[in-house]
C-alpha cells in the first residue's frame, strides 16, 4: 500500500502528483491519500477519468478536522 500526505504538497501540484503515484500502482494496490479536507472532486475525478480506478472500494475517513485518509483502490487486472 502506498501513502501519500498531500498537505504538503502546494494546491496546484496535488493532483498530478496523486495521479503519478496511482498510475505507478500494481493492480489490486491502494493508494491511500491524507488530505487537510475531503477529497470529493478528486473521487469524482478519478470515476469520470482513470479506467482502473474502483470506485466501489472508494472509503474515506476523518481522522481529525484537518486530516481525511482516502483509500483509491486499483483495480484487479
Amino acid at each position: 500500500m502506498t501513502r501519500l500526505d498531500v498537505r504538503e504538497i502546494p494546491p496546484v501540484n496535488r493532483h498530478p502528483k496523486i495521479h503519478d503515484e496511482f498510475d505507478a500502482l500494481e493492480p489490486g494496490e491502494t493508494l491511500t491519500i491524507v488530505n487537510d479536507h475531503e477529497p470529493k472532486p478528486l473521487f469524482y475525478e478519478f470515476e469520470a477519468e482513470v479506467e482502473a480506478f474502483d470506485a466501489d472500494g472508494y472509503e474515506v475517513e476523518r481522522v481529525a478536522p484537518d486530516e481525511f485518509v482516502a483509500r483509491f483502490p486499483k483495480q484487479e487486472a
